[in-house]
């Protein structure tokens, strides 16, 4: 009776979404007729012939920032023809809000930077309060499709299982790799007073943070040193570790799936003798205070305060000398691990959030509206949104290099660079739709030590091909391992930290394999193989 009822309410929706012009079948998928074509230029700018006003939602993250007198917005307006009426909210309140307009009815004609998820576009997707941009997409978006064409798995990733595209999201150039990939910073200088070289292996790792603690390497006379230390909690650790353990061959956009050895069938990262093995020795390092004590509990600000002390051996964050004003830091290499596997596997496709930019049923002028979000994914709107405008942002040599004025990395007022730029931007805060390049990005990633650490990490790195985009489930198979999903998520999260503090003995290994088949695992993981065989149909 259950499965009926679900099929019934999705007949229901999808009979609703095509009589909202919103059909859930790809193939006969066509652009709506209800927007204003005739008033939209094909190429260039103007987008709008005659001006348009679109009612917009956005998040930020400076609570200061008024959007409707912000120069990008303002600029763009004189470039594109096209007014748009901000309704902000900070990031912390988003999804509140946000839900809050969508069941109330009284949601904008776009939403902008609000972070919907894969099953939230799907839901109101097929709903139809969410348009298809498939169609929108080949007419009106030349920048994206191309995108498309160039990262197949980032189209793959988008489209949800009914075959639409309701979302445009955030893409991490895949060849900027310092973007993608990159070890731990280990003390160079430490090294080198303690005639050590890099650990090459997590044997080495261990012994050489045990003689940084141990053996003075600051040469204050005093045991004031630490080992290795995160502020953005114990999965900093892990990631680093997994394909020295033999782990996420497949990457970690789907973090808890990999492929068994052979296969393309799927296995639970989470109860892998091979995760027991990495958190086994992760144990040995807290138990021997390697790792800072504090790593489930710490937050960035606080840990920061700690880091910039320079009493770590390694940190797991940016460049410290970004970060913390730390000299003497390089990159870390991939470890070989207890079984010979030597990978570095913590890696994307480049595809950050789905559902950044979305298009509603209220739009009066959607094919406008794709063509201005498009105009963010070529190298003139990327420019344009992280680097702003000439001679009064950035300035540009001959050679076309641009960088920051002295006014925004030097602020007068003492602004960090975050708020300096923020007074005409609105990338700061990392919630946007758009392409992040190596180009027009300056941040710490994009220096050249975030990049020599990246070149010594590539060899190891897994192949783009070899990457599985998020799994996309139907409707059906969302509400049917949800809730699985969540409560094995929360559990795992648990019981991991409690092996490796200790709370827990890994003589309850099994007991915690058999809590988690009881919590419903193979639901889904059935659910999950069937979402990734149908990318491959």
């Amino acid at each position: 009776m259950k499965k009926k009822r679900v099929y019934s309410l999705m007949a229901t929706m999808m009979l609703a979404a095509s009589i909202l012009g919103a059909c859930s079948d790809n193939k006969e998928n066509k652009a709506s007729t209800s927007g204003n074509p005739d008033n939209v230029n094909a190429t260039g700018m103007p987008i709008a012939k005659d001006k348009i006003e679109v009612d917009g939602f956005a998040a930020k993250f400076f609570a200061s920032q008024d959007w409707n007198s912000l120069m990008l917005w303002k600029e763009y307006e004189k470039m594109s023809n096209i007014h748009i009426n901000w309704t902000t909210v900070q990031t912390e309140v988003l999804a509140d809000k946000k839900n809050l307009l969508l069941a109330a009815g009284n949601y904008p004609e776009i939403f902008f930077a609000s972070a919907f998820s894969r099953t939230d576009l799907l839901k109101y997707g097929q709903q139809g309060v969410f348009i298809p941009l498939n169609d929108y997409i080949d007419k009106y978006a030349p920048n994206f499709k191309k995108l498309l064409e160039e990262y197949p798995t980032v189209k793959q990733g988008i489209t949800m299982a009914d075959g639409n595209i309701y979302g445009f999201p955030t893409i991490y150039d895949p060849k900027f790799e310092s973007l993608r990939v990159g070890a731990p910073w280990i003390n160079q200088q430490w090294l080198d007073k303690l005639g050590l070289k890099s650990p090459e292996t997590t044997e080495d790792l261990y012994k050489v943070l045990k003689a940084f603690k141990e053996n003075d390497p600051n040469g204050n006379g005093q045991q004031d040193e630490q080992g290795w230390g995160s502020g953005y909690g114990i999965k900093q650790f892990i990631d680093y570790l997994r394909g020295s353990f033999g782990l996420n061959k497949q990457g970690t956009m789907n973090p808890n799936l990999d492929f068994k050895e052979g296969t393309e069938e799927f296995r639970f990262v989470p109860t892998t003798e091979e995760y027991k093995q990495l958190l086994e020795f992760l144990n040995k390092l807290y138990s021997e205070d390697l790792i800072n004590k504090d790593v489930f509990t710490t937050e960035p600000q606080k840990f920061a305060a700690e880091a910039g002390k320079g009493t770590f051996g390694m940190l797991s964050e940016v460049d410290p000398k970004e970060l913390f004003k730390l000299d003497g830091y390089v990159g870390a290499h991939v470890l070989e691990g207890p079984n010979g596997d030597r990978q570095y596997t913590a890696m994307s496709n480049g595809l950050g959030n789905l559902g950044m930019f979305v298009v509603t049923d209220k739009a009066k002028n959607p094919e406008a509206m794709v063509r201005w979000i498009d105009h963010l994914y070529g190298d003139e709107g990327a420019k344009m949104f992280f680097m702003g405008f000439k001679g009064v942002t950035y300035e540009e040599d001959a050679a076309g290099n641009v960088k920051y004025v002295d006014n925004i990395t030097n602020n007068p007022d003492g602004k960090n660079l975050d708020q300096a730029i923020s007074d005409y931007l609105t990338w700061p805060g990392g919630y946007y739709p758009g392409i992040v390049t190596q180009k027009y990005f300056q941040g710490a990633e994009a220096k050249e030590n975030s990049i020599n650490n990246a070149q010594q990490v590539m060899p190891y790195a897994l192949k783009d091909e070899d990457i599985i985009p998020g799994l996309n489930f139907t409707l059906e198979e969302n509400e049917q391992v949800s809730a699985i999903l969540t409560d094995i998520q929360t559990y795992v999260d648990e019981v991991t930290a409690s092996f490796i503090t200790g709370k827990a003995s890994f003589d309850k290994w099994d007991d915690y394999k058999k809590t988690i088949e009881k919590m419903g695992l193979e639901k889904y993981m059935k659910v999950a193989q069937a979402a990734y065989d149908r990318t491959k149909k």
